[in-house]
């Protein structure tokens, strides 16, 4: 889905508390829908933007944060403004 090696999931598992995919006795993972929406910021921060790993965690920890000071309206919001400003770049490119 993402293009990366098992390896690097499981790296990113050690790394980061919201990777935590459920394995069964075989010790196969199974990857919930929290999981991949987890992997998939992972993924953007550190591949797509070039965040480090202490980067990316700091970038999380503080999404969380900013989530918890406002309300989901507001962040909502706010998300969709930097949606638009992003777009307008792109379309500039």
């Amino acid at each position: 889905m993402f293009g990366v090696s098992n390896s690097l999931l499981r790296y990113w598992e050690t790394e980061f508390e919201t990777i935590s995919p459920i394995k069964n006795k075989r010790g196969d993972r199974r990857y919930s829908e929290k999981d991949i929406e987890a992997i998939s910021r992972v993924y953007v921060l550190v591949k797509s933007m070039g965040y480090t790993i202490e980067g990316a965690k700091n970038e999380i920890k503080g999404t969380k944060r900013v989530g918890s000071m406002m309300g989901n309206d507001a962040l909502r919001k706010k998300l969709l403004e930097i949606r638009a400003r992003l777009q307008n770049l792109e379309n500039q490119l």
